[in-house]
């Protein structure tokens, strides 16, 4: 499972359409826009027992964070742009957005860990996975050209705790299936 931000429908479209004629190109395996997110807790495994228990964490972690404004615009890899093996898109976000989003996923990790769960412990770095590559590649090209890219902007209102589902989606990929949605205050 995990918990993430799910950008709206309409900020996917535009960038799965900015994605959508440059997929043919590259050493890539596209993520697919139904999987567009931003992992702000990853729980390894959870057990039956300690859904309520964290749902209701994650409810009041939710109530402490406000709304705030946000787009997807540019991007990067990871670990770097000369030996890529993930191509990522950014936030851009205010100083109160960044904030609030960073509070998001230590309050999120904070839940977990409170009902027991294991959580990963890699540090937080607000991102949605475009693309993964089999192996490390240069892709400095491809960075420029992410970099470019500023979608309409949304409002942050709500969190996600999604199971993953493993090699059950199309082309053996993960299926997402929403368990909890966490409004956030207003």
């Amino acid at each position: 499972m995990f918990v993430a931000l799910v950008p709206p429908p309409e900020a996917i479209a535009d960038l799965d359409a900015f994605l959508e004629p440059r997929r043919e190109s590259g050493p890539f395996r596209w993520a697919l826009p139904e999987q567009f997110h931003v992992t702000l807790s990853f729980l390894a495994a959870v057990a039956d027992r300690h859904l309520d228990e964290l749902v209701e964490r994650l409810e009041r972690a939710g109530r402490r964070r406000t709304s705030f404004e946000t787009r997807i615009s540019g991007g990067g890899a990871f670990p770097n742009a000369g030996r890529a093996r993930v191509m990522w898109a950014g936030l851009d976000l205010d100083e109160q957005g960044a904030t609030e989003l960073a509070r998001l996923a230590t309050g999120a990790r904070a839940a977990a860990s409170r009902t027991g769960i294991q959580v990963d412990g890699q540090r937080f770095r607000a991102h949605i996975t475009v693309a993964r590559l089999g192996r490390p590649a240069e892709v400095s090209s491809w960075v420029r050209l992410l970099d470019t890219y500023s979608g309409p902007s949304w409002t942050a209102e709500r969190i996600e705790l999604v199971a993953s589902h493993l090699g059950e989606g199309p082309g053996r990929r993960p299926r997402y299936e929403t368990v909890a949605e966490i409004p956030l205050a207003r």
